[in-house]
Order: structure tokens, then sequence, then C-alpha cells
């Protein structure tokens, strides 16, 4: 046995063709790897970006939005990527030096400049909307408004953005588009489920807006909006002048008229609306230099502001600046403005929601609210200051009046009452977005913009179906030869070794 030749079978590997079988076997294998890889990896998100600038009474406020390159329902789905306050005040301030109107914006506009990804700036649409401070400047100097918006104009087309234009927005648009928000933000417009009231206050002016379900008897105070699909009516109204700074205005000016009457000589002005203790001399000019103030002839530059503290005598004071005394309508609001019964739940914000939270009034009843303020308004001016050192006089002197302002325009002029103050919600933020009339603006005019194709996988769904199918087939049929080739018969194991 030993010495019979061993008789070894041809090694199967040396074959060509069963080299070609493995190549193409490890070719489809990684074909079918490689390109699982490519059509399942994560699409890169295309965002579009939009700036707004709300150019209010008291300061101007930079916001950049983004949104999806694809729409829905022809709707962006905008969102606040950042914000900038500009230093400073309005730019209704600068009316005797209108070149530093737009000046005043470049610390916030550089800032949107290095957010922004560089390739997207050619397209960014830049809008600025100027509220009621400007509106009262047109009204009193309508070439001066001119001068101011041509600076910021000239200055907004320095950057590489797509400039849109600089305009003075009605009162009903910052009404509506401060409801949109709202409501967008709490996801009401797309469940298309009931929608949110909305209560805006400013230095200048104050808006309600909401869907009634009565006739609405005012033209003038009616505004259409298609949403998601959805067409909605909404009432809305802007009160120029009572903005919490103007409405101090009107107040200390009937104050000033009532007492300059009974008085001679020098001027002081007993304030109920200001903490005891309070004193401090004012001019004369700060009150009458608005259109929303009747002006009257003064010897004296100055006055003596005297703070009382009495909050019962503070509303009796705040409620000479409604006129209710006469209504050809159905109902109304105050000053003979048309107004349905509000309905539903609101969202107050801005002034709104910046005074009623520094005064912890937020989460009260009506009644409770009263009470809680009168105490605060009866508090000395010196425990008020010591319990808030770090915020400055002026402010900190108006909450009284600005937190009894508020309550008695809710009440007495929106008539919100005891039952339904709980509808209301006084809001800052919801998400990681403001609350205000521009992400209204910048969501309704992305319906203007083109939308861009998302990023899609390399292969429709089908084509990449089919060509899983094929190449699993091919490797089957790969299978079966291979084994074809490497399966001994049964009887050649005898014949291997002779």
């Amino acid at each position: 046995m030993d010495d019979q030749p061993e008789m070894k079978a041809k090694n199967p590997w040396r074959r060509p063709w069963i080299i070609c079988i493995g190549v193409f076997f490890a070719a489809v294998i990684i074909t079918m790897v490689a390109v699982a890889v490519v059509q399942n990896k994560p699409l890169h998100q295309k965002y579009k970006y939009g700036i707004v600038l709300d150019a209010g009474s008291s300061h101007t406020s930079v916001y950049i939005y983004q949104w999806p390159a694809e729409k829905e329902n022809n709707t962006g789905m905008v969102q606040q990527k950042h914000a900038c306050n500009v230093k400073g005040k309005g730019i209704s301030s600068y009316s005797a030096e209108p070149k530093k109107a737009g000046e005043s914006l470049k610390e916030c506009m550089d800032e949107a400049r290095n957010t922004i990804p560089d390739h997207r700036h050619h397209e960014t649409p830049v809008y600025l909307g100027a509220t009621a401070g400007m509106r009262l400047l047109k009204m009193e100097n309508d070439a001066a408004s001119e001068k101011v918006l041509e600076s910021v104009e000239r200055f907004l087309q320095t950057y590489p953005f797509s400039y849109q234009g600089a305009r003075i927005i009605t009162g009903q648009e910052e009404g509506a588009f401060g409801w949109i928000t709202v409501n967008y933000l709490s996801d009401y417009l797309r469940k298309a489920s009931g929608t949110l009231g909305a209560l805006d206050l400013g230095g200048a002016s104050t808006q309600i807006t909401f869907v009634s379900g009565q006739n609405l008897e005012s033209p003038d105070n009616s505004i259409d909006f298609r949403l998601y699909g959805n067409d909605y009516q909404l009432y809305t109204h802007s009160f120029l002048c009572y903005g919490k700074d103007q409405v101090l205005k009107l107040s200390l000016a009937n104050e000033i008229r009532s007492t300059y009457q009974k008085l001679t000589g020098n001027i002081t002005l007993k304030d109920p609306c200001f903490h005891e203790g309070y004193k401090a001399p004012k001019n004369f000019e700060n009150v009458f230099n608005s259109p929303c103030v009747e002006g009257l002839s003064l010897t004296q530059k100055d006055f003596m502001h005297v703070g009382l503290g009495n909050g019962t005598a503070c509303r009796a004071a705040v409620r000479k600046v409604f006129n209710d005394s006469h209504c050809t309508h159905s109902t109304c609001s105050f000053n003979g403005v048309f107004q349905p019964p509000v309905d539903g739940k609101f969202g107050a914000f801005s002034a709104f929601y910046f005074v009623m939270n520094f005064l912890n009034l937020t989460s009260y009843s009506l009644d409770e609210a009263k009470e809680q303020l009168a105490r605060y308004c009866a508090t000395p001016w010196s425990i008020i200051k010591q319990n808030h050192p770090d915020v400055k006089e002026k402010y900190l002197s108006e909450y009284c009046f600005s937190g009894t302002y508020i309550l008695t325009l809710l009440e007495d002029g929106y008539n919100f009452t005891s039952e339904n103050w709980k509808d209301i919600e006084f809001i800052k933020q919801i998400g990681d977005s403001d609350a205000g009339w521009t992400l209204g603006y910048m969501l309704n005019l992305t319906n203007m913009i083109p939308a861009e194709a998302p990023d899609t996988p390399p292969l429709p769904y089908g084509g990449y179906v089919t060509l899983m199918v094929f190449l699993s087939l091919m490797i089957l049929v790969l299978g079966l030869l291979a084994y074809k080739c490497f399966r001994r018969p049964t009887g050649s194991a005898q014949k291997e070794i002779i």
C-alpha cells in the first residue's frame, strides 16, 4: 500500500471559471452594500432664511427665520433661528437725524450676516416693518418719516441679502400677523380645530384679533387669510395711542389739565399711579410732544411729579382715557369701535406679558390680580427700589400704572370678565420663537417665495427595490454555480487513491 502512488485530484481553485465566479460574487456583494449605504444615508435638509426687522416705537428687533425648502400645504414651516435687539430707541426717534436710523441697525445686521450661511445670502429676503412709532411720526411729520425710511433702506441695501422693502405696516396687519404667530406656534393652524385670539400691547398701540362666529359689522375690522388650506376671517382692531407709553402721556395730560386750572405758579402733579414717596421733576414737553396728546399752552416748562400710591384712584384716573359714551354698533369695545363679544382662548404677549410677569400676576384670577396690584401700588417707593435694585428707575416707577392700565384695558376696554379671564394666557415665547407679529409676517410671505426641490435618494424607491432583487438573484445564481463546482461526485473519493 505504501508503494502505491497517490493520485491527487486537480485543485478546483485553479480553474479560471471558478475564479471568475468568486470575483463576480464579491463584486455583487460589494455593489449591494454600496447601493444600500448611498440610498439610505441621511438626506441633507435644505433651509431657506428670512430676516424681519420689527421697528417698534421704543426699540427695533431683528429676527432671523428659517424653514425647510420644501413646503407643507404651500406654507413654509418657519422657525425662529436668532433674535437681536438693536441698541437705542426706535427708528422714529431719529426724525431729526435720519441718517442715524440706518446706522443704528449695524450691529444686529452684522450678526444676521454671520448667522446665515454665505451661499444663502443672495436669496435671503429682508423686510422691515415699522409699527406705531412710525405711524405717529407720519401723522406728525410725513417728510421726516420718509427720510427715516430712506435711511433704513439705503443701509439695508449695503448687505448681501435680497432687500424687499421697508414700510409702515397698518395696525390691522400688525394684529393679524400676531394672530398668525400665536396660532402657528401653538399648532392650531395645522390642526384646524379652533383658533387662539391674539392680544398685543406695545409702546404706542394695542391690538386685539380673533375669529368671531358673528357677522362683522365693520369692514375695516375684517381681514381674510388662507393658511394650510383653510380660510380664516378675522376680527381685528388696532388702537393707535393706546400703547402703554402713549397712554401714560394721555393720563398725565388729563391730570395736568385739571391741576393747572386749579393752581397758580409751580405745578405739582400728585399721581395715584406712582408709589408713595416717588418724587421727580419732569418736563411738560415730554408729555405733550406726541400727536396722541392735545397741546396745552403753559408758561412753565417743568412740573413736580409726586406719587400717592392709591390703586383705586389710579384705576379711576386710567378709566378717563377710555371713551365709552357712544356706540353706533350692536357692541363696542371703547371709543365707539365695533367689537363682537370676545370668544375662545387668547394669547396675550409683548408688553402684556412683560408687565404682568414682572408684577407676578399671570396666574391669578381677575379679582386676585386687582388685589395683588393694589398692594403693589401701595408699597412705598423706597421699598420698591430696594426690592428691584437692577431695574432702571424710569421703568420701575411705571409698573403700577402699566399694570393698572392692562387690567382696565382687558376688563373695561375689551370686555373680558371674571368668568373668561382664565381664557387669557400671558406668553413670551412658544417653543423657541418669540410671540409677536414678525413670525406671522414671515410665514405669510413664504407663500410668495418659490419652493426648492428637496434632496432625494439617488434612485427612486421602485428602482432601488428592483436593483436589490436583481442583485440578490445574481448572488443566488452564483451560489448555485459555486456549489456545483465544489461538490464532489459520490464515487470520486474512491478514485482519488489507487
